[in-house]
Parts: structure tokens; sequence; C-alpha cells
């Protein structure tokens, strides 16, 4: 009878209570959150290094442009290693004004090499309808102004609000300005008709 006992009391000293088997439900739990939040941890970075970072783009990382909202006549504004690029859509008039006003510009043959061969043309452009050239005067940084509405003196363009330098549609400075040069073209080509890439053109890719 005493064995008895002894082993009924052992058993009943040995077998789980509810607190202990509550006790374990947690650890087990809180083990597999823990290691899924540490999975979790070593993804986040893992996904994020698949993205081009901020740093990447500052150093020059092509950037892509969605130009098939822009009407003629307008400018949009990409940005590309922290500066301003305008992309213009030029009418057929503005295109037509480009050709009557270089005894007034100060390199009007592009000598200067501030824009890639493939736009050394009298467009500047690799298509003649859009324009695209860095929004910083060539002077001191500054950004100029629209000023698109022709009058007798003025056949449009851009007018630095800083020191007064102008440049015509096409980027390029008008004699008398603080500006030394054109405003530069950055590389760039088209991926499709209404995709621009700045930053990087087929002969960088060759």
């Amino acid at each position: 009878m005493s064995e008895n006992k002894i082993d009924n009391n052992c058993l009943s000293f040995c077998q789980p209570s509810e607190v202990d088997l509550q006790k374990r439900d947690f650890l087990v739990k809180a083990t597999v959150a823990t290691g899924a939040v540490g999975v979790a941890a070593v993804a986040v970075p893992f996904v994020g290094s698949m993205l081009p970072s901020e740093r990447a783009k500052a150093a020059g990382a092509p950037v892509e442009v969605d130009i098939s909202k822009l009407k003629p006549g307008e400018k949009m504004t990409a940005e590309w290693r922290g500066q301003p690029v305008w992309i213009v859509r030029r009418t057929p008039e503005m295109l037509a004004k480009l050709v009557k006003h270089d005894d007034q510009l100060s390199d009007p043959n592009l000598e200067v090499p501030q824009q890639p061969e493939y736009c050394k043309n009298k467009d500047r452009s690799i298509k003649p309808e859009y324009a695209v050239m860095l929004g910083t005067c060539t002077h001191l940084g500054c950004s100029p102004n629209d000023n698109f509405v022709e009058t007798a003196e003025w056949p449009g363009g851009f007018v630095c609000p800083c020191h007064g330098s102008k440049f015509d549609l096409s980027g390029r400075v008008f004699k008398g300005s603080p500006a030394p040069k054109n405003l530069l073209i950055p590389p760039h080509q088209y991926l499709t008709d209404t995709t621009l890439l700045i930053g990087e053109d087929k002969k960088a890719e060759a």
C-alpha cells in the first residue's frame, strides 16, 4: 500500500499543471514570433538592396521619365544628380524661331561641348520636338524662369532672375549675359516614344 501511495504521489508531482502548460505554450509562441521578426529583419534590407538608393541617384544613376502627358508648348521638370532637368515639348512655331536669332547668341554653332555629339545640331536634341537640358544657369548655378511669350525683342526662352542671363528654347545663351556657356544637355535616350532615360545613352551602353 505504501508503494502505491508513493507511486501515485510521484505521478501527481511529475504531471505538468495547467499553469505549466500555459507557460510552455507561451514560450513556444514567443520563440516562433522572435524567429519571424528575425527573418523579417533580414528580408527587409535584402528587398531594399534591390531598389535604387538615394545615394545611387545622387551619384548619377539614370532616371526614367514618363513624358506621355507633356503637351506641346509645356515644360516639365525631372531630377538627376540632384539637379533639375527640363523637358520642353516645343511646337513647330517654337522650332521655327530657333533659326532666326543666331547672330544674337554667344555660341550659336555649339563650339563649347555643352551637349553630347548626338545633340550637336540646330535643335540641340535627339527629337526636335523635345528639348532636354539642365535647368541650371551656367553663371552661378541659379535656376532660370520660363518666359515662352514672344515679343518683338524676345523670341521666347528662359531668363535667370538673379543676374539676367538669357537663354533661348534650346538653352543657347544670348550675348551680353553673365552666363558664359549654353545650358548643359545631359546624356539621354528614348526607351519608348513616351519614356525618356536621363543619365545614360546608347553610346555609353556600347
